[in-house]
Formats: C-alpha cells, sequence, structure tokens
C-alpha cells in the first residue's frame, strides 16, 4: 500500500454534515486519495471509509470487508448510487454497527440485508458492487456518509444520545 494515513474526521466536523460533490475528474489526484484512504481506514482498523472522514468532499468509498459468504471483498466505488431492496422484498439485518468518525461507541441499526452500489472505479471504469452480510451493510453506510448521514442519524434520539455521550466520555476534554 503506497498510501499515507491521514486523520479521521470525527463527529462535529462540518464537513462530515454536508453531502459531497460527484468526482468529475478520474486522475492522478483521484488515485493518491483512494491509496490514502485505503491507508487511513487500515491504520483506524476500519472496514470502510468516505473522502469525507479525511475532510475530501468528494463522492468517493472503499471498503474491505467480508460478504455474508465469509468472502474476503476489497474495492472503491466512485460516485456511488445505493440500490436497496424493495420495501416488500427486504430483510432486515438488525447488527451493530459503529464508524471511524464516532469512535469506540456502537448501537444496533436495521438496514436491508442486500445492497447494490452502481458507480465508477478510480480509472472511470463502471463498477457494479452487489453486497451481503457486512458488506451490505458497509455499502449503505459509506454511501450515507457520502450524503452527509451518519449511522447515529438512523437511531432513536434516545440511543443516538446515549452514542454521543459515550463518545464524548471516551474522548474526554479537548483542548
Amino acid at each position: 500500500m503506497s498510501g499515507m494515513a491521514r486523520p479521521i474526521t470525527v463527529v462535529g466536523t462540518p464537513v462530515l454534515r454536508t453531502p459531497c460533490r460527484p468526482v468529475e475528474r478520474f486522475d492522478e489526484e483521484l488515485a493518491t486519495l483512494v491509496e490514502d484512504m485505503f491507508a487511513s481506514m487500515y491504520e483506524a482498523k476500519g472496514v470502510g471509509l468516505a473522502a469525507n472522514q479525511i475532510g475530501v468532499d468528494l463522492r468517493v468509498f472503499v471498503y474491505d470487508c467480508p460478504d455474508g459468504d465469509d468472502v474476503h471483498q476489497k474495492g472503491v466505488v466512485v460516485n456511488p448510487t445505493l440500490v436497496l431492496p424493495g420495501a416488500g422484498e427486504r430483510n432486515l439485518d438488525t447488527g451493530d454497527e459503529g464508524c471511524l468518525s464516532i469512535p469506540g461507541p456502537r448501537a444496533v441499526v436495521g438496514r436491508p440485508d442486500l445492497a447494490t452500489c452502481h458507480g465508477f472505479d478510480v480509472t472511470g471504469a463502471p463498477v457494479t458492487v452487489h453486497g451481503t452480510g457486512v458488506l451490505a451493510r458497509c455499502l449503505q453506510h459509506e454511501t450515507d456518509h457520502l450524503d452527509g448521514l451518519l449511522y447515529i442519524d438512523r437511531l432513536s434520539n434516545a440511543a443516538r444520545k446515549a452514542v454521543l455521550k459515550e463518545f464524548e466520555e471516551i474522548r474526554g476534554p479537548q483542548a
């Protein structure tokens, strides 16, 4: 891996709450960003990372996690479009979820157990990723980031407050 790990942005940073801009140039700068994103994700011990989690407001995310069959999947999706099963065709996965931008606490988040992401790779070639298991959750979680959403936005008010309280306790006072 040739990328350089960058600091992870945490909840409260405005770039996490703003929808990201579409990628328009598939060039060396994008390739470097993607390498840095993988390095940042690995250093933080994550399974997915959106560009705004390292302060870059572009629609791109990386992932490295197992699917529902425990088959390892790794890749990048630029300008993703998420497709979920229709309401009558959905099976809800109620697993717990965490986030590198809210390090520490985890909470149960119901998400469809299947997800498909259409987009492009780092060269601009079309890609489609079909996700089950952890990969389905990851595709949804990272696309949410690019839309300015965090997993805590999918929790009840009480659960969201509990996660943020735990995060603040772990984080401690900031200078």
